[in-house]
Protein backbone atom coordinates (compact mmCIF):
# COMPACT_ATOMS: atom_id res chain seq x y z
CA UNK A 1 0.00 0.00 0.00
CA UNK A 2 1.18 3.57 -0.54
CA UNK A 3 2.06 5.98 1.97
CA UNK A 4 3.89 9.25 2.18
CA UNK A 5 8.11 8.02 2.34
CA UNK A 6 9.50 8.92 6.16
CA UNK A 7 11.87 11.01 4.95
CA UNK A 8 9.50 13.44 3.69
CA UNK A 9 7.73 13.58 6.66
CA UNK A 10 10.88 14.07 9.03
CA UNK A 11 11.65 16.86 6.62
CA UNK A 12 8.45 18.31 6.72
CA UNK A 13 8.92 18.32 10.72
CA UNK A 14 12.02 19.93 10.96
CA UNK A 15 11.09 22.48 8.43
CA UNK A 16 7.83 22.70 10.14
CA UNK A 17 7.02 25.30 12.99
CA UNK A 18 8.77 24.27 16.49
CA UNK A 19 6.13 22.09 18.86
CA UNK A 20 6.18 23.43 22.66
CA UNK A 21 5.79 21.45 25.61
CA UNK A 22 3.12 20.35 25.65
CA UNK A 23 3.03 19.16 21.92
CA UNK A 24 5.82 17.18 22.75
CA UNK A 25 4.13 15.72 25.94
CA UNK A 26 0.81 15.34 23.28
CA UNK A 27 3.02 13.60 21.10
CA UNK A 28 4.92 10.60 23.66
CA UNK A 29 1.07 10.34 25.21
CA UNK A 30 0.26 8.99 21.12
CA UNK A 31 3.26 6.71 21.73
CA UNK A 32 2.50 5.72 24.65
CA UNK A 33 -0.93 4.56 23.94
CA UNK A 34 -1.15 3.79 20.18
CA UNK A 35 -3.40 6.56 19.31
CA UNK A 36 -3.52 8.62 16.26
CA UNK A 37 -2.93 11.85 15.06
CA UNK A 38 -1.88 13.91 12.64
CA UNK A 39 1.60 13.93 13.88
CA UNK A 40 3.83 17.22 13.57
CA UNK A 41 4.46 17.39 10.20
CA UNK A 42 0.58 17.54 9.35
CA UNK A 43 0.32 19.67 12.55
CA UNK A 44 2.52 22.39 11.87
CA UNK A 45 0.98 22.57 8.15
CA UNK A 46 -2.35 23.05 10.12
CA UNK A 47 -0.72 25.36 11.69
CA UNK A 48 0.69 27.52 8.43
CA UNK A 49 -3.04 26.66 6.72
CA UNK A 50 -4.87 28.75 9.88
CA UNK A 51 -2.69 31.61 9.54
CA UNK A 52 -2.71 31.89 5.56
CA UNK A 53 -6.33 31.85 5.36
CA UNK A 54 -6.05 34.88 8.18
CA UNK A 55 -8.52 32.00 10.20
CA UNK A 56 -10.58 33.17 13.17
CA UNK A 57 -13.04 30.44 13.14
CA UNK A 58 -12.62 26.73 13.04
CA UNK A 59 -14.77 23.67 13.71
CA UNK A 60 -13.70 19.62 13.76
CA UNK A 61 -15.32 16.69 12.96
CA UNK A 62 -13.63 14.49 15.55
CA UNK A 63 -10.80 16.02 17.35
CA UNK A 64 -9.64 12.96 19.84
CA UNK A 65 -7.14 14.54 22.62
CA UNK A 66 -7.15 17.67 21.03
CA UNK A 67 -3.51 17.28 19.07
CA UNK A 68 -4.76 18.77 15.62
CA UNK A 69 -6.91 21.61 17.66
CA UNK A 70 -3.69 22.69 19.61
CA UNK A 71 -1.83 23.51 16.18
CA UNK A 72 -5.09 25.10 15.04
CA UNK A 73 -5.03 26.95 17.60
CA UNK A 74 -1.62 28.11 17.72
CA UNK A 75 -2.53 29.62 14.24
CA UNK A 76 -5.52 32.15 15.60
CA UNK A 77 -5.10 35.51 16.72
CA UNK A 78 -6.52 35.96 20.31
CA UNK A 79 -10.18 36.66 18.87
CA UNK A 80 -10.38 33.24 17.18
CA UNK A 81 -12.27 30.27 18.20
CA UNK A 82 -12.10 26.36 17.92
CA UNK A 83 -14.76 24.22 18.23
CA UNK A 84 -13.74 20.23 19.12
CA UNK A 85 -16.65 17.77 18.88
CA UNK A 86 -15.17 14.34 20.60
CA UNK A 87 -17.78 11.24 20.82
CA UNK A 88 -15.27 10.25 23.26
CA UNK A 89 -15.94 11.59 26.60
CA UNK A 90 -12.45 11.10 28.48
CA UNK A 91 -10.93 11.97 25.32
CA UNK A 92 -12.52 15.84 25.41
CA UNK A 93 -11.51 15.57 29.28
CA UNK A 94 -7.74 15.33 28.08
CA UNK A 95 -8.20 17.55 25.05
CA UNK A 96 -9.38 19.89 27.65
CA UNK A 97 -6.36 19.52 30.13
CA UNK A 98 -3.85 19.85 27.07
CA UNK A 99 -5.29 23.32 25.34
CA UNK A 100 -6.00 24.95 28.73
CA UNK A 101 -1.97 24.58 28.94
CA UNK A 102 -1.33 26.29 25.59
CA UNK A 103 0.06 29.03 24.80
CA UNK A 104 -2.54 31.16 22.95
CA UNK A 105 -5.75 33.06 23.52
CA UNK A 106 -7.86 30.81 21.58
CA UNK A 107 -11.72 30.42 22.56
CA UNK A 108 -12.11 27.06 22.55
CA UNK A 109 -15.52 25.23 22.43
CA UNK A 110 -15.49 21.28 23.53
CA UNK A 111 -18.80 19.61 22.34
CA UNK A 112 -19.33 16.10 23.22
CA UNK A 113 -21.41 13.97 20.76
CA UNK A 114 -21.65 13.25 17.51
CA UNK A 115 -19.52 16.30 15.12
CA UNK A 116 -22.43 15.36 12.25
CA UNK A 117 -25.12 16.63 14.45
CA UNK A 118 -23.29 19.17 16.80
CA UNK A 119 -22.43 21.25 13.37
CA UNK A 120 -25.83 21.70 12.69
CA UNK A 121 -26.30 23.85 16.05
CA UNK A 122 -23.48 26.71 14.65
CA UNK A 123 -24.23 29.49 12.04
CA UNK A 124 -20.72 29.90 11.15
CA UNK A 125 -19.12 30.73 8.77
CA UNK A 126 -15.78 28.69 9.50
CA UNK A 127 -12.71 29.64 7.67
CA UNK A 128 -10.82 26.23 8.76
CA UNK A 129 -12.77 22.71 8.64
CA UNK A 130 -10.74 19.71 9.83
CA UNK A 131 -12.76 16.34 9.01
CA UNK A 132 -10.77 13.31 11.02
CA UNK A 133 -13.97 11.37 11.37
CA UNK A 134 -15.16 8.19 10.39
CA UNK A 135 -14.00 7.44 6.99
CA UNK A 136 -16.85 6.44 5.71
CA UNK A 137 -18.66 9.25 6.95
CA UNK A 138 -16.37 12.40 5.01
CA UNK A 139 -18.77 12.92 2.80
CA UNK A 140 -21.77 13.40 5.57
CA UNK A 141 -19.30 16.26 7.29
CA UNK A 142 -18.41 17.56 4.45
CA UNK A 143 -22.39 17.74 2.98
CA UNK A 144 -23.19 18.77 6.67
CA UNK A 145 -20.79 22.05 6.89
CA UNK A 146 -20.25 22.87 3.18
CA UNK A 147 -22.90 25.54 3.36
CA UNK A 148 -21.30 27.23 6.39
CA UNK A 149 -17.29 27.55 4.94
CA UNK A 150 -16.44 31.40 4.42
CA UNK A 151 -15.33 31.85 1.45
CA UNK A 152 -11.51 31.87 1.31
CA UNK A 153 -11.79 29.32 3.92
CA UNK A 154 -10.76 25.79 3.30
CA UNK A 155 -11.75 22.02 4.01
CA UNK A 156 -8.86 20.04 5.58
CA UNK A 157 -9.29 16.24 5.75
CA UNK A 158 -7.02 13.28 6.92
CA UNK A 159 -6.08 9.90 5.78
CA UNK A 160 -6.33 10.54 2.06
CA UNK A 161 -3.64 8.29 1.55
CA UNK A 162 -3.26 5.67 4.54
CA UNK A 163 -4.53 4.45 7.88
CA UNK A 164 -8.25 3.07 8.52
CA UNK A 165 -7.50 0.09 5.89
CA UNK A 166 -7.44 2.71 3.50
CA UNK A 167 -6.05 2.10 0.22
CA UNK A 168 -4.50 4.92 -1.58
CA UNK A 169 -4.17 3.31 -5.13
CA UNK A 170 -8.02 2.10 -4.55
CA UNK A 171 -9.22 5.92 -4.14
CA UNK A 172 -7.25 7.12 -7.20
CA UNK A 173 -8.61 4.13 -8.99
CA UNK A 174 -11.83 4.61 -8.22
CA UNK A 175 -11.56 8.42 -8.60
CA UNK A 176 -10.32 7.77 -12.55
CA UNK A 177 -13.12 5.05 -12.97
CA UNK A 178 -10.02 2.25 -13.24
CA UNK A 179 -12.29 0.58 -10.26
CA UNK A 180 -16.12 -0.14 -9.51
CA UNK A 181 -15.31 -1.10 -5.84
CA UNK A 182 -13.13 -0.98 -3.01
CA UNK A 183 -13.10 -1.80 1.17
CA UNK A 184 -15.43 0.98 3.25
CA UNK A 185 -13.14 3.39 4.34
CA UNK A 186 -11.58 3.15 0.65
CA UNK A 187 -14.98 3.86 -0.63
CA UNK A 188 -15.39 6.82 2.15
CA UNK A 189 -12.19 8.88 1.06
CA UNK A 190 -13.33 8.09 -2.80
CA UNK A 191 -16.63 9.62 -2.31
CA UNK A 192 -15.63 12.37 -0.62
CA UNK A 193 -13.53 13.53 -2.98
CA UNK A 194 -16.09 13.24 -5.41
CA UNK A 195 -18.13 15.70 -3.52
CA UNK A 196 -15.06 18.26 -3.19
CA UNK A 197 -15.08 17.78 -6.92
CA UNK A 198 -18.56 17.94 -7.75
CA UNK A 199 -19.19 21.35 -6.21
CA UNK A 200 -17.94 24.40 -8.34
CA UNK A 201 -17.47 26.45 -5.22
CA UNK A 202 -14.70 24.27 -3.95
CA UNK A 203 -10.88 23.23 -5.43
CA UNK A 204 -9.57 20.61 -4.11
CA UNK A 205 -5.67 19.47 -3.98
CA UNK A 206 -3.58 16.24 -1.79
CA UNK A 207 -0.68 17.31 0.37
CA UNK A 208 1.28 14.17 0.77
CA UNK A 209 2.63 14.47 4.70
CA UNK A 210 1.66 12.31 7.13
CA UNK A 211 -1.20 9.94 6.04
CA UNK A 212 -2.29 12.37 3.13
CA UNK A 213 -4.00 15.38 3.67
CA UNK A 214 -6.64 16.57 1.02
CA UNK A 215 -7.41 20.90 1.41
CA UNK A 216 -9.88 22.34 -0.22
CA UNK A 217 -10.77 25.94 -0.70
CA UNK A 218 -13.93 27.66 -0.82
CA UNK A 219 -13.42 30.25 -3.91
CA UNK A 220 -17.11 31.46 -4.38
Amino acid sequence: MPTVPAWIEDYATVVGPEPDDVIEEMDEYAVKKGFPTVGPAVGGWLEQLARMVGAESVFEFGSGYGYSAYWLARGLPATGEVVLTEIDKDELDLAREYLSRGDFETTIHYEHGDAIDIVGEYDGPFDVVLIDNEKTRYRDAFEAVREKVAPGGIVVADNAIAGGGIDADGVRELLTGEREAANETTEGIASFVRAIHGDPRFAGSLLPVGEGVVVATRVE
